[in-house]
């Protein structure tokens, strides 16, 4: 077989395959495996998440990962990973990171490879793959019964990022859903940006949220542009164009009632000051003069507060909405969301209906994970459910 792409999914699913008696060849576009790997979590790799469900995917087939997910786990995974020696450890949610480097996870998938017999061939363009498969690339002619397509998406082009998978699968009749960035910070229209942008690198507890999608309870980030952050990340992968953003800022607090307390304590002070004690204080004093609640009594007292005061200024915080202008793009995005549509795959073996012997995993596919590990586990599962089909 030939897998095409040699970041997570592929070099999972070869040496998977090798492991299985078949001679495996993986064309890599890129002078180096595993680039992608070697730049997430920090540099150190967030490789799963211990509480994986399905729920945590987004796809037009919310059915489609179970098969594969049920398969190969992410027990499975950090077995793998302790097997080889590697220290890691687990962070907020269950995310799971090596103690070291992400450099720990690509030599882990380069050993196996190794052991299992893959050949790896770097900066090989692939320039057609024609029925039957016959590749014609840049060293050469290769050929095989089956082929895996593991090219990824089109998040962070820089670092090698095409969108050549998607033209293979369209090649080969399969339907696309239209790509989009996801795990991306918002832009903010100009208004906004100047209200809230000059406190970049200011960072609050939050509970966000966008349309029909789940809430995420995680921090926000104010950047030159925009908003990122892990909640804002999160609520991104499910926001049309056009949508609103809902944002609690003081999720761990009921606002009204801790006024009110004050107010009946006889606290003399003011509102400005006050909300300094439950927000981060740039942004509690830029809350003060721009929030159409707070900005008339900023300067008050919390004893000269009226009810409708306190319940306007609590509403705001607690339901801060935004329509943000746009994304940061495909450039800054985590992942691609969207891609090979799932009803053309066997979700069991992820082999193309109309195409025997073709097969999509990975980021390709239109399945994509949550912030926190997900998205590598879906490699490793995705490339486990393809490789366990051709022993």
């Amino acid at each position: 077989m030939i897998i095409l792409g040699a970041g997570a999914a592929g070099l999972f699913c070869a040496f998977q395959a090798g492991q299985r008696g078949l001679r495996v060849a993986v064309l890599e576009r890129s002078d180096e495996a595993g680039k992608k790997i070697l730049i997430s979590g920090g540099g150190r790799s967030n490789f799963t998440n211990l509480t994986v469900t399905p729920a945590n995917f987004i796809s037009q087939n919310p059915h489609f990962a179970k098969s594969a997910l049920a398969r190969y786990t992410s027990a499975d995974f950090l077995a793998l990973v302790e097997s080889h020696g590697i220290a890691w450890h687990e962070k907020t949610l269950g995310q799971l990171f090596c103690d070291q480097s992400a450099r720990q996870i690509v030599d882990l998938l380069e050993a196996e490879c190794k052991d299992a017999g893959v050949e790896i061939f770097l900066s090989t363009d692939v320039k057609t793959v024609a029925a039957g498969y016959q590749l014609e690339t840049s060293r050469g002619t290769f050929s095989a019964p089956r082929v895996v397509i593991a090219t990824g998406g089109l998040s962070i082009p820089k670092m090698g990022a095409s969108g050549f998978g998607y033209e293979i699968a369209r090649q080969f009749g399969l339907r696309i859903v239209e790509p989009r960035p996801a795990l991306v910070p918002f832009t903010l229209a100009d208004k906004d940006t100047k209200r809230w942008c000059d406190l970049t690198g200011v960072s609050s507890d939050s509970v966000a949220r966008s349309g029909n999608g789940p809430a995420f309870h995680e921090k926000l980030l104010v950047t030159h542009r925009g908003l990122s952050g892990p909640s804002i990340l999160q609520i991104s992968s499910y926001w049309k164009p056009g949508e609103a953003v809902s944002i609690d800022l003081l999720p761990a607090t009921d606002i009204a009632e801790r006024l009110i307390a004050r107010r009946t304590y006889g606290d003399t002070s003011t509102v400005r000051s006050a909300l300094v004690d439950f927000l981060p204080r740039r942004l509690a004093e830029r809350w003060s003069d721009v929030d159409p609640a707070a900005m008339p009594v900023a300067a008050k007292p919390l004893a000269m507060l009226s009810n409708d005061d306190v319940a306007a200024i609590a509403k705001n915080l607690h339901q801060w909405t935004l329509y943000p202008s746009g994304t940061e793009g495909f450039e800054k995005a985590e992942v691609t969301a969207g891609g090979v549509d799932t009803d053309e795959l066997s979700s069991k073996t992820m082999e193309a209906k109309k195409a025997v012997g073709l097969y999509f995993i990975g980021e390709v596919v239109d399945v994509t994970g949550w912030l926190g590990g997900y998205n590598f586990q879906w490699a490793w599962s995705s490339g486990y459910a393809c490789a366990d089909a051709l022993r």
